[in-house]
């Protein structure tokens, strides 16, 4: 019974870390958009979430090169995909600034509500698991 709870919960518990810790990245990139030099980032939340579902080791795409001159097969040979899933990546660049600052404060507040109703709605979700599961063992 209790591997079945854990089951049905852990896919809304992978999606509220995953969402929680972008929040705290949207958060980042809005205090420091007064920062010079400061790089605006966030998660691929797609590839972060399928990562996590699929359990997949940071590393687990590796592959032989038979040549220096070859790629490297990881994906932080990409440079759009910088990092691992769930890793934080560097937003492109929407408007350039004097001072290498990146943070484009109406793209950061946009992300952080719609990340936060989203937050919401997982909990909202997880709550009304809950409460099926509940009305199913009492009314056994």
């Amino acid at each position: 019974m209790l591997n079945r709870l854990d089951e049905a919960l852990s896919f809304h518990q992978n999606a509220l870390r995953v969402r929680g810790q972008r929040q705290e990245l949207i958060a980042a990139n809005i205090a420091n958009a007064d920062t010079p030099n400061f790089k605006a980032r966030d998660i691929d939340f797609k590839a972060a979430m399928q990562s996590a579902v699929a359990g997949i080791n940071k590393d687990a795409f590796q592959t032989a090169k038979t040549s220096p001159l070859h790629l490297d097969g990881s994906r932080a040979s990409n440079s759009n995909t910088s990092a691992a899933p769930g890793e934080p990546l560097f937003r492109p660049i929407i408007q350039g600034s004097v001072d290498g600052n990146t943070v484009d404060m109406d793209v950061e507040r946009n992300q952080f509500a719609d990340n936060g109703i989203r937050y919401e709605a997982s909990l909202t979700l997880i709550n009304a698991q809950l409460k099926q599961m509940l009305a199913a063992l009492q009314s056994s």
